[in-house]
Protein backbone atom coordinates (compact mmCIF):
# COMPACT_ATOMS: atom_id res chain seq x y z
CA UNK A 1 0.00 0.00 0.00
CA UNK A 2 1.14 3.36 -0.89
CA UNK A 3 2.56 5.36 2.32
CA UNK A 4 0.24 8.15 1.03
CA UNK A 5 -2.86 5.82 1.81
CA UNK A 6 -1.00 4.71 5.40
CA UNK A 7 -0.34 8.48 6.48
CA UNK A 8 -4.27 9.57 5.61
CA UNK A 9 -5.70 6.32 7.02
CA UNK A 10 -3.55 7.13 10.23
CA UNK A 11 -4.48 10.57 10.42
CA UNK A 12 -8.52 9.35 10.01
CA UNK A 13 -7.93 7.29 12.88
CA UNK A 14 -8.80 4.44 10.13
CA UNK A 15 -7.34 0.66 10.01
CA UNK A 16 -7.05 0.08 6.31
CA UNK A 17 -6.66 -3.58 6.93
CA UNK A 18 -9.87 -3.70 9.06
CA UNK A 19 -13.26 -4.18 7.34
CA UNK A 20 -14.53 -4.17 4.21
CA UNK A 21 -12.23 -2.19 1.64
CA UNK A 22 -14.95 -0.25 -0.21
CA UNK A 23 -16.33 0.69 3.39
CA UNK A 24 -12.78 1.61 4.53
CA UNK A 25 -12.58 3.61 1.28
CA UNK A 26 -15.60 5.71 1.86
CA UNK A 27 -14.93 6.65 5.41
CA UNK A 28 -11.68 7.86 4.18
CA UNK A 29 -13.92 9.61 1.16
CA UNK A 30 -15.82 11.47 4.13
CA UNK A 31 -12.85 12.52 5.88
CA UNK A 32 -10.75 13.67 2.88
CA UNK A 33 -13.37 14.37 -0.06
CA UNK A 34 -11.64 14.36 -3.61
CA UNK A 35 -7.99 13.99 -2.38
CA UNK A 36 -9.25 10.12 -1.75
CA UNK A 37 -9.93 8.80 -5.47
CA UNK A 38 -10.45 5.44 -7.17
CA UNK A 39 -7.05 4.58 -7.75
CA UNK A 40 -6.81 4.76 -3.65
CA UNK A 41 -9.85 2.42 -3.98
CA UNK A 42 -7.92 -0.17 -6.00
CA UNK A 43 -4.85 -0.10 -3.70
CA UNK A 44 -6.91 -0.52 -0.53
CA UNK A 45 -8.28 -3.28 -2.08
CA UNK A 46 -4.85 -5.36 -3.69
CA UNK A 47 -3.38 -4.77 -0.53
CA UNK A 48 -5.52 -7.50 1.03
CA UNK A 49 -4.11 -9.85 -1.51
CA UNK A 50 -0.74 -8.33 -1.25
CA UNK A 51 -0.34 -7.11 -4.35
CA UNK A 52 -0.87 -3.24 -5.88
CA UNK A 53 -3.20 -1.75 -7.42
CA UNK A 54 -2.05 -1.74 -10.97
CA UNK A 55 -1.90 -5.36 -10.92
CA UNK A 56 -5.48 -6.16 -10.16
CA UNK A 57 -7.50 -7.77 -13.34
CA UNK A 58 -8.74 -4.83 -15.83
CA UNK A 59 -12.13 -6.55 -14.91
CA UNK A 60 -11.90 -6.36 -11.68
CA UNK A 61 -11.00 -3.15 -11.51
CA UNK A 62 -14.07 -1.90 -13.77
CA UNK A 63 -16.13 -3.81 -10.71
CA UNK A 64 -14.75 -1.47 -8.43
CA UNK A 65 -14.73 1.99 -10.54
CA UNK A 66 -18.57 1.58 -11.53
CA UNK A 67 -18.94 0.92 -7.68
CA UNK A 68 -17.15 4.23 -6.79
CA UNK A 69 -18.35 6.47 -9.58
CA UNK A 70 -21.57 6.98 -7.57
CA UNK A 71 -19.73 8.35 -5.08
CA UNK A 72 -17.12 10.31 -7.20
CA UNK A 73 -20.02 11.56 -9.46
CA UNK A 74 -23.30 12.25 -7.53
CA UNK A 75 -25.54 10.81 -9.61
CA UNK A 76 -23.41 8.60 -12.17
CA UNK A 77 -25.40 6.83 -14.92
CA UNK A 78 -24.81 5.80 -18.15
CA UNK A 79 -27.34 6.70 -20.45
CA UNK A 80 -27.23 5.94 -24.61
CA UNK A 81 -25.79 2.46 -25.39
CA UNK A 82 -24.75 4.07 -28.55
CA UNK A 83 -21.91 5.63 -26.93
CA UNK A 84 -20.31 2.63 -26.04
CA UNK A 85 -16.84 2.47 -27.62
CA UNK A 86 -14.68 -0.77 -28.13
CA UNK A 87 -11.82 0.32 -24.76
CA UNK A 88 -9.44 2.55 -26.09
CA UNK A 89 -5.73 2.15 -24.15
CA UNK A 90 -4.57 6.35 -23.36
CA UNK A 91 -1.97 7.85 -25.29
CA UNK A 92 -0.66 11.01 -24.68
CA UNK A 93 0.56 13.40 -27.41
CA UNK A 94 3.44 16.51 -27.23
CA UNK A 95 1.42 19.29 -27.17
CA UNK A 96 0.12 19.89 -30.93
CA UNK A 97 -0.16 23.94 -31.96
CA UNK A 98 -3.39 22.90 -33.99
CA UNK A 99 -5.48 22.10 -30.85
CA UNK A 100 -6.32 25.53 -30.19
CA UNK A 101 -8.14 25.79 -33.70
CA UNK A 102 -9.56 22.67 -33.72
CA UNK A 103 -11.47 23.93 -30.36
CA UNK A 104 -12.35 27.69 -32.76
CA UNK A 105 -13.88 25.41 -35.26
CA UNK A 106 -15.72 23.25 -33.10
CA UNK A 107 -16.76 26.61 -30.64
CA UNK A 108 -18.20 27.96 -34.28
CA UNK A 109 -20.15 24.85 -35.05
CA UNK A 110 -21.49 24.61 -31.64
CA UNK A 111 -22.45 28.26 -31.38
CA UNK A 112 -24.38 27.55 -34.58
CA UNK A 113 -26.35 24.66 -33.45
CA UNK A 114 -27.24 25.93 -30.47
CA UNK A 115 -27.80 29.65 -30.79
CA UNK A 116 -28.35 31.79 -27.61
CA UNK A 117 -25.39 32.62 -26.08
CA UNK A 118 -23.84 29.80 -24.02
CA UNK A 119 -20.72 30.09 -22.83
CA UNK A 120 -18.37 27.59 -24.59
CA UNK A 121 -14.85 27.18 -23.47
CA UNK A 122 -11.99 24.97 -24.49
CA UNK A 123 -10.96 22.94 -20.80
CA UNK A 124 -8.45 20.20 -20.08
CA UNK A 125 -5.27 19.68 -21.16
CA UNK A 126 -5.28 20.31 -24.44
CA UNK A 127 -6.31 23.82 -23.30
CA UNK A 128 -3.23 24.49 -21.67
CA UNK A 129 0.00 25.15 -24.36
CA UNK A 130 3.10 22.99 -23.48
CA UNK A 131 1.22 20.31 -22.06
CA UNK A 132 1.02 16.59 -23.39
CA UNK A 133 -2.89 15.39 -23.62
CA UNK A 134 -4.54 12.48 -25.18
CA UNK A 135 -5.79 14.05 -28.85
CA UNK A 136 -9.13 14.86 -28.00
CA UNK A 137 -10.58 18.48 -27.56
CA UNK A 138 -12.91 18.51 -24.45
CA UNK A 139 -15.15 21.90 -24.70
CA UNK A 140 -16.96 22.81 -22.01
CA UNK A 141 -20.65 24.53 -22.71
CA UNK A 142 -22.36 26.42 -19.96
CA UNK A 143 -26.30 26.68 -19.98
CA UNK A 144 -29.08 27.94 -18.15
CA UNK A 145 -30.00 24.69 -17.10
CA UNK A 146 -27.83 21.21 -18.02
CA UNK A 147 -30.88 19.17 -16.61
CA UNK A 148 -32.91 20.56 -19.07
CA UNK A 149 -31.49 18.01 -21.70
CA UNK A 150 -34.02 18.71 -24.38
CA UNK A 151 -32.40 22.26 -24.85
CA UNK A 152 -29.39 21.25 -26.01
CA UNK A 153 -28.66 17.38 -26.58
CA UNK A 154 -30.45 16.91 -29.90
CA UNK A 155 -28.59 20.02 -31.12
CA UNK A 156 -25.21 17.96 -30.12
CA UNK A 157 -26.66 14.94 -31.59
CA UNK A 158 -26.96 17.02 -35.24
CA UNK A 159 -23.42 17.55 -34.60
CA UNK A 160 -22.52 13.56 -34.26
CA UNK A 161 -22.66 13.59 -30.46
CA UNK A 162 -23.72 10.84 -28.29
CA UNK A 163 -24.98 11.15 -24.72
CA UNK A 164 -22.52 8.55 -23.04
CA UNK A 165 -23.48 9.81 -19.01
CA UNK A 166 -25.15 12.14 -16.93
CA UNK A 167 -24.41 12.87 -13.15
CA UNK A 168 -25.76 15.68 -10.27
CA UNK A 169 -23.30 19.12 -12.21
CA UNK A 170 -23.14 17.53 -15.47
CA UNK A 171 -23.88 15.86 -19.27
CA UNK A 172 -21.04 14.08 -21.19
CA UNK A 173 -21.19 13.85 -24.89
CA UNK A 174 -18.84 12.10 -27.34
CA UNK A 175 -19.04 10.84 -30.79
CA UNK A 176 -20.94 7.76 -31.05
CA UNK A 177 -19.37 4.26 -31.91
CA UNK A 178 -17.51 4.34 -35.36
CA UNK A 179 -16.84 7.94 -35.10
CA UNK A 180 -13.53 9.35 -34.23
CA UNK A 181 -12.81 10.17 -30.74
CA UNK A 182 -11.38 13.50 -31.28
CA UNK A 183 -13.84 15.71 -29.15
CA UNK A 184 -15.84 15.58 -25.91
CA UNK A 185 -18.47 17.54 -24.70
CA UNK A 186 -19.41 18.69 -20.82
CA UNK A 187 -21.84 20.65 -20.02
CA UNK A 188 -22.98 22.27 -16.92
CA UNK A 189 -24.40 25.14 -15.71
CA UNK A 190 -23.85 28.53 -15.91
CA UNK A 191 -22.17 30.36 -12.92
CA UNK A 192 -22.39 27.06 -11.24
CA UNK A 193 -19.16 25.24 -9.10
CA UNK A 194 -18.30 22.46 -11.74
CA UNK A 195 -18.31 25.35 -14.77
CA UNK A 196 -15.94 27.77 -12.23
CA UNK A 197 -13.46 24.63 -11.04
CA UNK A 198 -12.14 23.60 -14.31
CA UNK A 199 -11.49 27.17 -15.60
CA UNK A 200 -10.04 28.30 -12.86
CA UNK A 201 -8.23 25.11 -12.81
CA UNK A 202 -6.95 25.94 -16.61
CA UNK A 203 -5.93 29.30 -15.98
CA UNK A 204 -4.00 28.35 -13.32
CA UNK A 205 -2.00 25.76 -15.44
CA UNK A 206 -1.61 27.87 -18.27
CA UNK A 207 -0.08 30.41 -16.17
CA UNK A 208 2.11 28.89 -14.09
CA UNK A 209 4.27 26.61 -15.71
CA UNK A 210 6.00 24.76 -12.74
CA UNK A 211 2.35 23.16 -11.63
CA UNK A 212 2.07 22.83 -15.43
CA UNK A 213 5.29 20.79 -15.48
CA UNK A 214 4.54 18.67 -12.30
CA UNK A 215 1.16 17.99 -13.57
CA UNK A 216 2.17 17.28 -16.89
CA UNK A 217 4.50 14.61 -15.27
CA UNK A 218 2.25 12.90 -13.36
CA UNK A 219 -0.15 12.80 -16.33
CA UNK A 220 2.62 10.77 -18.49
CA UNK A 221 2.88 8.65 -15.49
CA UNK A 222 -0.33 7.90 -14.66
CA UNK A 223 -0.44 6.70 -18.76
CA UNK A 224 2.43 4.85 -18.38
CA UNK A 225 0.29 3.22 -15.14
CA UNK A 226 -3.14 2.78 -16.59
CA UNK A 227 -3.05 2.33 -20.47
CA UNK A 228 -5.87 0.24 -20.09
CA UNK A 229 -7.96 1.73 -17.25
CA UNK A 230 -9.07 5.68 -18.13
CA UNK A 231 -11.29 6.25 -15.13
CA UNK A 232 -7.58 5.64 -13.04
CA UNK A 233 -5.57 7.59 -15.74
CA UNK A 234 -8.23 10.36 -15.08
CA UNK A 235 -7.95 10.52 -11.21
CA UNK A 236 -3.97 9.80 -10.61
CA UNK A 237 -2.93 12.90 -11.03
CA UNK A 238 -5.08 14.35 -8.39
CA UNK A 239 -3.29 14.62 -5.52
CA UNK A 240 -0.18 15.83 -7.64
CA UNK A 241 -2.40 19.11 -8.60
CA UNK A 242 -1.84 20.22 -4.92
CA UNK A 243 1.87 19.83 -4.83
CA UNK A 244 1.74 23.29 -5.82
CA UNK A 245 -1.51 24.82 -4.44
CA UNK A 246 -0.42 28.01 -3.99
CA UNK A 247 -2.03 31.36 -5.02
CA UNK A 248 -1.72 31.69 -8.96
CA UNK A 249 -1.43 35.69 -8.38
CA UNK A 250 -1.63 35.73 -12.60
CA UNK A 251 -4.58 34.44 -12.72
CA UNK A 252 -6.55 35.09 -9.64
CA UNK A 253 -6.17 38.77 -9.20
CA UNK A 254 -8.91 39.82 -6.73
CA UNK A 255 -9.05 38.77 -3.39
CA UNK A 256 -12.43 36.79 -3.78
CA UNK A 257 -10.58 34.74 -6.28
CA UNK A 258 -7.81 34.10 -4.27
CA UNK A 259 -9.88 32.87 -1.24
CA UNK A 260 -11.67 30.72 -4.47
CA UNK A 261 -8.44 29.21 -5.20
CA UNK A 262 -7.49 28.63 -1.64
CA UNK A 263 -10.90 26.50 -1.02
CA UNK A 264 -10.25 24.66 -4.09
CA UNK A 265 -6.91 23.80 -3.69
CA UNK A 266 -7.49 21.79 -0.18
CA UNK A 267 -10.06 20.05 -2.04
CA UNK A 268 -8.44 18.28 -5.06
CA UNK A 269 -8.01 19.09 -8.93
CA UNK A 270 -11.26 18.78 -11.06
CA UNK A 271 -11.30 15.38 -12.92
CA UNK A 272 -14.36 13.86 -14.70
CA UNK A 273 -15.68 10.39 -15.33
CA UNK A 274 -14.91 10.16 -19.29
CA UNK A 275 -15.04 6.24 -20.07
Amino acid sequence: MQQRLIELSAAAGVDPNVGEPFAVWLRLRDTYGRRVTIVDLYELVAARVGSVASELPIRHREGLSRAALAVVYPGFQVVDQDSARTPEPVVLCAYDDRWPLRFEQWRGRVATALGGRPRIEHVGSTSVPGMSAKPVIDIQVSVPDHSDEDAYVPALRGLGMSRRSRERDRRYLRPGAGSPRTVQFHVCDAGSQWERDHLLFRDYLRSDRDSRDTYGRAKQEAAATWRDDRIAYSEAPTGVALVSARTPSRCAGSRTRRRRWRAWSRSAAPTSATT
